[in-house]
């Protein structure tokens, strides 16, 4: 209490954080500057920050939000950054909990909202045996397993990924702190790594994947010297839990940008191991299309703030992993049903090893994959128990993009667009249809001549003489 005590009467006139302009390259750009109204934060946002410093702490709004606000976009979520503990946090907001093992974080709920608080990280290895500190928090590879060490707000700025995420926002004085040029680089649209590029991707090899996720979501150019060693380094992903490589593609694969994020993967070598399916659709005769319709449909989508089915988008991107695995197996003599249901089965046992694909999303996987035979049998009572399937229309719409890609006829895809959307009679009637083609074709596969080529053959013949 009497620690607490001290900082409310000293916050004011003493404020332990601001660095020496000696020592430090802080830069405080006032609000005609930077153009951000206070206003523009989350009023829960507004709420914690305003709540810390009346308890005599720091809190500024951080990273993302104020990169995003800048480039004039619409931030998603807003995180706060303080130099008051966890527990500190805690006894400020009483609807509030800890989370997290490699580094403590604090959630506090407003209402229906809940902004991320954090406090300033400090240098891991500052004044320290590097050696026993490295073994301790890191693995033999660089990548830091924990990170509870507090520090100071510029500490903090150059723990951060990217010098565009280490801007801080006051929303009280309406000021961003800028320690490392971040403001610059926004105004150039170019994104850099923080410290050694070599370094910070071993701490982290996610950061390879962000650099290209937001490069491409930001409409900005990776630093050279931040780009150049992430071919070499891709192999460290390897090293990284499946289930942070599955949310860091997740957010990827729904930035709006995927179609891009996908193409400067290939370009950067970071797909290898990591999506073996796209190593398997760009050798596919229509993998190239199928993948590239498919984001871009995905993009337009989450541009148009429509919904996105992670499910949907998985299934999409193994397909053709599982139609390849499928063909081997037919080809060894297994029956066309049992052989696909193996197929698939094996590849989402591989693929859960290297990405940690959720198995909620394997059900919906395995009955879009599990339809696309059944779309060709267009006779008698078929057809209308497809229709009733509840999958049917993301099953329609992921045979739509295979008769797109050139994998299956277009008259396929035409014929139930039609047949979905008509009136009892007219599913009837193309039902038959449907059935006498079939026969038309079973008799000419044995020689036969049927009424409607003999009207065909004398209609050649009466050409012919005159």
């Amino acid at each position: 209490m009497i620690h607490k005590l001290f900082r409310r009467v000293f916050s004011q006139d003493s404020p332990v954080l601001v660095p020496d302009p000696a020592t430090t390259k802080l830069r405080i750009i006032p609000r005609k500057q930077h153009g951000i109204v206070r206003n523009s934060i989350s009023p829960c946002a507004i709420k914690i920050t305003s709540g810390l410093q009346q308890a005599g702490y720091s809190a500024f709004v951080v990273g993302g939000a104020v990169r995003d606000l800048l480039l004039g976009l619409e931030p998603k979520d807003f995180d706060v950054v303080t130099n008051a503990t966890p527990e500190e946090v805690r006894v400020v907001f009483r609807r509030s909990r800890i989370i997290g093992r490699r580094f403590r974080l604090v959630h506090v709920m407003c209402g229906a909202e809940t902004v991320e608080v954090s406090t300033f990280r400090g240098n891991l290895f500052a004044n320290k045996d590097n050696e026993t500190m490295m073994h301790k928090h890191a693995d033999e590879h660089g990548r830091i397993l924990r990170d509870n060490v507090f520090g100071s707000q510029e500490e903090d700025a150059k723990r951060r990924d990217f010098t565009v995420n280490a801007l801080f926002y006051n929303p009280d004085s309406e000021e961003i702190w800028d320690y490392l040029e971040g403001y610059d680089d926004i105004q150039a649209k170019q994104l850099r790594i923080i410290g050694t590029p070599l370094q910070r991707y071993r701490e982290d090899p996610v950061r390879m994947l962000r650099a290209v996720r937001l490069a491409a979501k930001l409409d900005m150019q990776i630093d050279t010297a931040t780009a150049t060693p992430i071919g070499d380094l891709a192999p460290l992903l390897q090293n990284v839990p499946p289930s942070r490589l599955f949310d860091e593609m997740l957010k990827l694969l729904l930035s709006g940008h995927a179609q891009t994020s996908v193409a400067d993967l290939r370009a950067r070598g970071l797909y290898h191991g990591l999506l073996p399916m796209l190593d398997m659709m760009f050798t596919q005769p229509h993998g190239e299309r199928f993948i590239t319709l498919a984001l871009k449909n995905t993009d337009e989508r989450v541009q148009q703030e429509k919904t996105v089915s992670p499910g949907f988008l998985f299934a999409v991107l193994l397909w053709h992993e599982v139609l390849t695995a499928w063909n081997t197996r037919k080809d060894t003599g297994e029956k066309s049903t049992p052989a696909l249901h193996m197929a698939m089965n094996d590849v989402l046992a591989v693929q859960e090893k290297k990405l940690a694909i959720p198995r909620r999303y394997d059900a919906i996987m395995k009955e879009i994959w599990a339809m696309q035979p059944r779309f060709l049998g267009r006779a008698g009572r078929r057809p209308f128990c497809l229709l009733e399937h509840p999958r049917f229309r993301a099953a329609y719409d992921f045979m739509l993009l295979r008769c797109e890609s050139g994998e299956m006829d277009v008259e396929i895809g035409h014929w139930w667009e039609t047949f979905q959307h008509a009136k009892g009679s007219e599913r009837e009637n193309m039902l038959i249809k449907i059935e006498t083609s079939k026969k038309r074709r079973r008799r000419r596969g044995r020689g036969e001549i049927v009424t409607g080529d003999i009207a065909n053959l004398n209609n050649s013949v009466s050409d012919t003489a005159e």
